[in-house]
C-alpha cells in the first residue's frame, strides 16, 4: 500500500556509536511497550472473545456429564470422553479431520480479513490482554506505569510490583492447573492440591504450562508475536490486494499535524491526522500503523478504536484508520465495491472446501459406530481336528463398546456350510470398555477347499440390532 508522504522524525539509533559508526550486531535492544487502554467496538469484540474462550477453557472441565466431567482426556486408559462421545486411539481419523478444518479456517479467515485469529482469539493475545488488564488495575494507566518504572526503588514500588507479579503468577498457575484438569479429573486434582500430593507428571505440567503462560503473556508479550510466532512470517503469502487489512489512509491524513478542535484541515493546509500518536500508544506491539502494513501488526484494531475517538473529538469523519483493501485504497472504492471484491473466487473455493470438510466431519460423527471389533487369528495353532472330526481354527476377538453403558453381545458365524462358533453364549462388555473373547470356529473337512477359506464373524448388540459388526477373516483347512 502507498506510504505517507510525511514521516515522523526518527529517533537516533541506539546501535550507532558516538563517532557515527554503526555497531555490527544482530541483537536489537528491546524497547518496552506500554500499551494505552482503549475502548471501542473492536475492543469490545476483543473482550467478548477473551471472556468466551476463557469461560470455555476454565469452565468446561467442571461441567458434569453422566457421572463424570464433560471433557476428560484419559491418556492412561487411552479414552477421550467428550460429552456423550468416547473416542479411542482408533478414532485418530477424526483428529486429522479436525486439524484440516482448523488449517482451512485459518486460510479462509486470513484471506478475507487478515490476522483475525491473532488479534482476537490467539491464546497469546487473550492472555496478554488479561495480564495487561491486571497490570493496569494495580500499577495504573500508561503514564503511571512509565513513571513507576522510572522511579527509584522504594517500598511502595516493591509492593506494587510484588502485587502485580503475584497476581500474574496466580492466574498462570490456575491456567496450568486447569489444563492438567482435562487429563486428570479436575475434582481429584483439587483433592491432590489440598494435600499437595500431585503426581510427578501433574506437577510438571502445571508448572510448565503455568510458567510459559507467565513468561509469554507477562514478560515477553509482543516479542512472541514479532520473533517467535511463525504465522507472522508466512501471513503475507495468504494476503492479496483484496484482503481486508487495517490501513491508514495517507491521502486523507497527510500532511499530518496538530491543530485546534473543529478546525477545517483545508484551512491549515493539512490532512485529517492530527499527529497525536495515540494510535501508536495503544498498539500492543508498538508499531506505527501510519508507516504502512508491517508483519508486527497482529490485527487487533486497537488503533482503529483510538483514531475514531480522536476523529469524533475533532468533528472529523471516522475511518482515517480502518479495515479496507489495497485495491480499495488505490481506486477509492466504496463499501459495495469492497465487499464485491472480498467475495472473490479464491474465497468462495476456500468456503466451499471448508463447508464440505465440516459436513463430512459432522456426518462421520453422526454415523460413527458404537461398536468396534478386531479379529485376530491364533497363530500358534493354524488348524486342528476336534470332536466329531471337525476342523477348528481359534480366533481372539477384541470387542470395544464405545457407549457409556454396559452392553450384551451375541456371536454368529457364516461363510461355510456347517460352520459353528464356540462359545455361542452372549457376553457383556463394560461401559466404554474393551473385552477380549477367545472363540473357536469349526467346520466339516469337506465344507471348503484345502488352504484359506473366507468366513464372517458377526458381533451384534442384543439391545439394538442395528448395532452390529461383521468381520471377514481367513479359515484354514489342512491340505
Amino acid at each position: 500500500m502507498s506510504q505517507p508522504d510525511t514521516q515522523a522524525p526518527k529517533k537516533p539509533d541506539p546501535q550507532v556509536k558516538a563517532g557515527g559508526e554503526a555497531e555490527d550486531t544482530l541483537y536489537a535492544v528491546r524497547q518496552k511497550v506500554y500499551p494505552r487502554a482503549v475502548t471501542g467496538i473492536f475492543a469490545t469484540w476483543r473482550w467478548i472473545l477473551v471472556l468466551a474462550t476463557q469461560l470455555i477453557f476454565y469452565g468446561l472441565c467442571w461441567l458434569p456429564w453422566s457421572g463424570r466431567q464433560a471433557v476428560l482426556l484419559d491418556v492412561v486408559e487411552r479414552k477421550f470422553y467428550i460429552f456423550g462421545w468416547v473416542f479411542w486411539p482408533q478414532d485418530v481419523f477424526f483428529l486429522a479431520i479436525l486439524l484440516i478444518i482448523s488449517a482451512y479456517s485459518l486460510f479462509f479467515f486470513t484471506a478475507v480479513a487478515g490476522r483475525l485469529w491473532c488479534g482476537y482469539a490467539c491464546p497469546q493475545t487473550v492472555y496478554t490482554e488479561i495480564f495487561m488488564w491486571i497490570e493496569e488495575k494495580i500499577e495504573g494507566n500508561r503514564s503511571q506505569r512509565m513513571k513507576l518504572d522510572q522511579a527509584p526503588l522504594s517500598a511502595r514500588k516493591v509492593a506494587i510490583k510484588l502485587a502485580k507479579f503475584g497476581s500474574w503468577g496466580a492466574v498462570a498457575l490456575w491456567t496450568g492447573f486447569t489444563l492438567v484438569g482435562y487429563f486428570t479429573p479436575i475434582r481429584e486434582l483439587v483433592g491432590e492440591a489440598m494435600t499437595f500430593s500431585f503426581g510427578p507428571w501433574e506437577l510438571f505440567w502445571i508448572c510448565f504450562y503455568g510458567g510459559f503462560t507467565y513468561l509469554f503473556a507477562g514478560v515477553m508479550r509482543e516479542q512472541v508475536c514479532k520473533y517467535m510466532c511463525p504465522y507472522a512470517r508466512f501471513q503475507a503469502v495468504m494476503f492479496d490486494p483484496d484482503t481486508l487489512v487495517i490501513t491508514y489512509d495517507p491521502d486523507r491524513g497527510e500532511p499530518r499535524g496538530p491543530r485546534k478542535k473543529g478546525v477545517d484541515p483545508k484551512v491549515v493546509a493539512k490532512g485529517d491526522c492530527v499527529d497525536c500518536g495515540i494510535c501508536v500508544q495503544v498498539c500492543p506491539t508498538g508499531i506505527d500503523i501510519r508507516d504502512g502494513m508491517q508483519y508486527e501488526c497482529i490485527g487487533c484494531a486497537a488503533c482503529i478504536d483510538a483514531c475514531d475517538q480522536v476523529m469524533d473529538k475533532m468533528n472529523y469523519p471516522k475511518g482515517l484508520i480502518r479495515y479496507t483493501t489495497e485495491n480499495a485504497m488505490k481506486r477509492h472504492w466504496g463499501r459495495k465495491e469492497i465487499i464485491g471484491h472480498v467475495l472473490r473466487p479464491r474465497i468462495m473455493i476456500y468456503a466451499a472446501v471448508l463447508v464440505a470438510i465440516c459436513a463430512a466431519f459432522v456426518w462421520g460423527l453422526a454415523t460413527r459406530s458404537t461398536l468396534r471389533v478386531d479379529v485376530i487369528k491364533d497363530r500358534s495353532t493354524l488348524s486342528r481336528e476336534v470332536e466329531g472330526g471337525l476342523i477348528a481354527n481359534v480366533y481372539n476377538l477384541q470387542v470395544m463398546n464405545m457407549t457409556e453403558k454396559p452392553r450384551r453381545f451375541a456371536l454368529s458365524v457364516s461363510g461355510l456350510d456347517g460352520v459353528r462358533i464356540t462359545p455361542a453364549e452372549p457376553f457383556e462388555v463394560d461401559a466404554a470398555g474393551l473385552k477380549s473373547v477367545t472363540v473357536e470356529v469349526a467346520v466339516p473337512p469337506e465344507a471348503g477347499k484345502p488352504g484359506s477359506n473366507t468366513v464372517y464373524i458377526e458381533v451384534k448388540a442384543l439391545d439394538d440390532e442395528t448395532v452390529s459388526v461383521r468381520e471377514k477373516t481367513a479359515f484354514l483347512l489342512p491340505r
